[in-house]
């Protein structure tokens, strides 16, 4: 036998092989393999839109525990529910929709969008500022997400990695986003976009190449059910049109499979364990939606002012203008598009750029694009249906047929009192459009430019670099207001006063501190029983609010006398509780009186 024997390699030493090489031992291999993962193309996207959301939302990270980004509004509400989420799953999860504030009501947790979602987050550290903290984390992961959701989703859809950066990047950063910093659930749509990727290429499809059944992947379209369901959890003001968007995609593909079945005459084209992986996943994720709904209809039930009205989502729809103007915090048009904003009634949910490269990018998306001139009409048509959708009642002056149409049809649609928010989805369709323009095949290229990858691929980092200038932020970021002492260690139940406004965000939040049952609490409507606690406790303390507060089960009231100027409780603090049989005790600046 001529030649010499291959080698072999023992304990991860290389030793000479045949033709005078060598063979790497495990060690290297391992290496190798590291390597390799380092470089990959979606380890490189997971880092890289980290890193990008922390620069993107600068200076959120630089101070996580003491302050919060646009105001204390919004954002203190939100970091109580997240750390409520947890509490819940750690305590009573039967009881996690039964939360410590608006005592005595139940089902207090559905008076917003939850955020439920993020409870496993919540299941970390304790406390107000440990809430604050888990807030801002989360603030900057879900700009991560949004940017690898729709770079995914483009790239399954057959998208150059510029475009898919492209579409990441207006996903993540439109200018109209800056204007939601306070609305978490709103940022957060990252899930949408990954589902969808998850979706189609668990069903092997893409624009470019069509349906290719052996790219087929049960466990993708799983896992993308699975994605779906768990942005549905985050609250149906993003989740239920993006429920419908599932069904109607649902029964496309229903009756495209039914008709090209009907066609062939033959077995069902859809592979049995693909079947299955949407028979199962289409039925959880069906199960979570009528879950989550189930508290929200009980809300509903029981206090109808909080089902919404036509004319107060004419309130909050955009005017046509709308959607070439972007809010204050963007360091690009802020101040170019003030007087534009001047017009608006209500700006936050009615300046709505996504953003002028993405636009231009897009049109030229239409005519000239890697996708086929079908499914660019598609998109195009989706873009204009989102648009009208999201310009609410103004469409057509009172938004029938429109958003108004499907208020008064469709269940659900009555909740949602800001159509200016599916402006999302205009977004998303302009950046498959955006991607598809920068995704160009060879056969369209001119004669004698064949050679243009060598050099075009860092031309094509402009777009990026375009669209991401645009999301650049000037956002404030507000120092939030330190838990005062007299509510360490507080039982309940317990009522703070001042009661009203915003400061009962803040008061949610410092509950974090032990969740003691307590009566104040804020959402878009307030419950009849919080009302006649807050107007009987107006004369505390007096035998009269002292007699009501106790029949009604409050045991500890906590005077803020800092927060009563201007209020009907500016002279609390001085009023006798002599024969009231109540004991007050001062603790730091504030004033803890015990009714029991």
């Amino acid at each position: 036998m001529s030649g010499v024997r291959e080698a072999v390699a023992v304990g991860g030493v290389a030793v000479p092989g045949r033709r005078g090489g060598v063979v790497r031992g495990r060690g290297s291999g391992l290496v190798g393999a590291a390597g390799r993962l380092v470089r990959h193309e979606w380890t490189v996207l997971v880092l890289g839109s980290l890193l990008l959301a922390a620069a993107m939302t600068w200076p959120t990270l630089r101070d996580v525990t003491g302050t919060l980004p646009q105001d204390t509004g919004d954002p203190t509400l939100q970091a109580w529910q997240i750390a409520w989420g947890g509490h819940a799953l750690r305590t009573d999860p039967v009881r996690v929709w039964h939360s410590n504030t608006f005592f005595p009501e139940p089902y207090t947790y559905a008076y917003s969008d939850t955020l439920l979602g993020f409870a496993p987050a919540g299941l970390v550290g304790a406390g107000p500022v440990a809430a604050v903290a888990r807030y801002n984390l989360v603030y900057v992961l879900v700009h991560a997400l949004a940017f690898v959701g729709a770079y995914a989703l483009a790239r399954q859809l057959g998208s150059g990695r510029a475009g898919a950066a492209v579409a990441g990047a207006s996903f993540a950063y439109a200018p109209w986003k800056l204007a939601q910093a306070g609305h978490l659930h709103v940022l957060c749509v990252g899930g949408i976009a990954l589902s969808l990727a998850m979706l189609a290429r668990g069903h092997g499809w893409s624009l470019r190449r069509g349906r290719r059944p052996r790219r087929v992947r049960p466990g993708w379209a799983a896992a993308g059910w699975a994605v779906a369901a768990w942005q549905v959890t985050l609250g149906f003001g993003i989740g239920l049109p993006f429920a419908y968007a599932l069904g109607l995609l649902c029964l496309g593909a229903a009756g495209g499979y039914g008709w090209s079945w009907w066609r062939r005459r033959a077995r069902p084209v859809l592979p049995r364990g693909l079947l299955l992986a949407d028979l199962a996943g289409g039925t959880a994720f069906a199960g979570v939606t009528l879950l989550m709904a189930a508290p929200y209809l009980e809300v509903v039930a029981r206090h109808p002012a909080g089902r919404r009205t036509v004319a107060q989502i004419a309130m909050f729809s955009p005017p046509p203008h709308g959607f070439l103007t972007a809010p204050p915090e963007s360091w690009l048009w802020g101040d170019a598009h003030g007087a534009a904003r001047a017009t608006l009634g209500f700006p936050t949910e009615m300046t709505l750029l996504p953003g002028m490269t993405l636009l231009g990018l897009a049109a030229a998306g239409l005519f000239f694009s890697g996708w086929r001139i079908r499914h660019r009409l598609a998109l195009g048509m989706g873009v204009l249906v989102s648009a009208a959708l999201a310009a609410g009642a103004t469409l057509g002056g009172d938004g029938d047929p429109g958003y108004v149409t499907l208020v008064r049809h469709l269940p659900g649609w009555d909740a949602i009192r800001t159509p200016g928010r599916l402006v999302l989805w205009t977004t998303l369709l302009l950046g498959m459009l955006a991607a598809g323009a920068l995704t160009v095949r060879r056969s369209e290229l001119p004669p004698g430019v064949g050679g243009w990858r060598r050099w075009a691929r860092w031309v094509l980092v402009l777009p990026v670099l375009l669209v991401l200038l645009e999301g650049v932020n000037r956002t404030p970021h507000v120092p939030v207001p330190a838990e005062p002492a007299a509510l360490r260690g507080l039982t309940g139940p317990a009522l703070v006063l001042p009661s009203g406004g915003t400061r009962e965000f803040h008061v949610m939040l410092w509950s974090t501190d032990g969740f003691p049952r307590i009566v104040n609490g804020l959402a878009s409507f307030t419950p009849a029983s919080q009302e006649r606690i807050r107007a009987a406790s107006v004369t505390f303390p007096d035998a009269a609010s002292v007699a009501y507060l106790r029949a009604s089960g409050v045991r500890t009231v906590v005077l803020l006398p800092g927060y009563a100027a201007g209020t009907p409780w500016r002279e609390a603090a001085g009023r006798p509780v002599d024969g009231l049989g109540i004991r007050r005790e001062p603790v730091g600046d504030g004033l803890v009186f015990h009714l029991d």
